[in-house]
């Protein structure tokens, strides 16, 4: 395990380009999120434990590591951060951040929730935030979920639009909600375009009637995840959406040794900014406010106004959004920002629907 203090911002990363979260189930933090005014303990310390993806996987332990080292900065304190380079290092790693007397842990990702339980259970005078898991029902603890089906639901109907051989394809790192909800939310957007256009745009590597599909069986680059890609590139698949930090590195290893014109699509992070030697692979990307819903928890918790409710990402707060197709924006269909700009409207509004399974409740 790697563990690091620092007292400067996360060099080299990109800013999401989201507003501040809005808490979906808890008031609004004030100045945008980071700061309300009141005094902050001189010897607060915020910590941090990533998954076993680690903090430079240009994407989700990434983007959770920034909001951390922002509310730092601005807080005027140290922070300390640990990475997990496997599932057994998540227990160890947050006990060795109480022992260095952490007022707030964040864990990064739904892997970690029962870890994060039972730590928090053993230790009710310290606060915890968890990233992807509302299943801890414990004062202590904070969620910060997002519905990201909402932002996938465009981003599978921008997919289907550029696509010219009517075949597209996704592929997550494990089956478990926060994966699933970006490829549920893709393949009904899809299914939304053919809906609208009168078209049979095919998705591969996921069912949402069955709830199942490909996956590579963890979060690392490597070989599984790159054959993955080259099946649904074999398929004839243009466009493909890697669900699982790192992942997506080895699909545009795929991408590049096939030649063909095929399109890369980003999660949490925008990936056109984070991944910028791929970056002219990139459609879009559906991207998650870890950013700054970790600096509004971590300064919450700074000010003394820390609390358990849910703070959930949608599109209409920008907790989630789709990424601008930068380099595509030329070879995307002229009208199509006008559809899903009309398309967002309806998701806030609730004329159109977009349901997953794995949504937050």
């Amino acid at each position: 395990m790697k563990i690091t203090t620092r007292k400067t911002v996360f060099g080299g990363l990109a800013a999401l380009g989201v507003a501040a979260l809005l808490a979906g189930c808890a008031q609004a933090p004030s100045d945008n999120g980071t700061s309300s005014g009141a005094p902050v303990a001189s010897d607060f310390l915020p910590c941090m434990v990533s998954d076993s993806g680690g903090f430079d996987d240009k994407s989700f332990n990434q983007l959770g590591l920034a909001g951390l080292t922002d509310a730092a900065k601005k807080l005027g304190v140290k922070e300390i951060h640990v990475e997990s380079t496997s599932d057994t290092d998540y227990a160890p790693n947050i006990n060795s951040l109480i022992d260095q007397g952490c007022n707030l842990i964040v864990t990064v990702g739904f892997n970690l929730a029962a870890a994060t339980k039972d730590a928090a259970t053993a230790n009710p005078d310290i606060n915890f935030a968890i990233i992807d898991d509302n299943s801890i029902t414990l004062p202590n603890v904070k969620p910060i979920v997002f519905d990201t089906a909402q932002a996938a639901f465009l981003g599978g109907y921008a997919a289907a639009s550029y696509s010219k051989t009517g075949i597209v394809g996704t592929f997550g790192g494990l089956p478990i909600p926060p994966v699933t909800i970006f490829m549920d939310g893709f393949a009904d957007g899809v299914a939304y375009y053919n809906e609208q256009k009168g078209k049979d745009v095919k998705v591969l590597g996921w069912d949402v009637a069955a709830q199942n599909g490909t996956f590579t069986g963890g979060f690392a680059a490597g070989t599984e995840a790159k054959q993955a890609a080259q099946g649904l590139i074999d398929q004839n698949a243009d466009v493909i959406l890697p669900v699982g930090g790192p992942i997506f590195l080895s699909a545009a290893e795929a991408i590049r040794d096939a030649g063909k014109p095929i399109a890369l699509m980003g999660v949490d992070a925008d990936a056109f900014e984070t991944n910028p030697e791929n970056a002219d692979l990139f459609l879009t990307s559906i991207m998650k406010g870890m950013q700054p819903g970790v600096e509004a928890a971590t300064t919450a918790a700074a000010e003394g106004k820390f609390d358990n409710s849910p703070f959930v990402g949608t599109l209409k707060n920008e907790g989630v959004a789709l990424a601008p197709f930068h380099d595509f924006e030329s070879k995307v269909d002229p009208a199509l920002q006008g559809e899903l700009d009309t398309i967002k409207a309806g998701i806030i509004d609730g004329s159109i629907k977009v349901e997953s399974p794995s949504s937050p409740k």
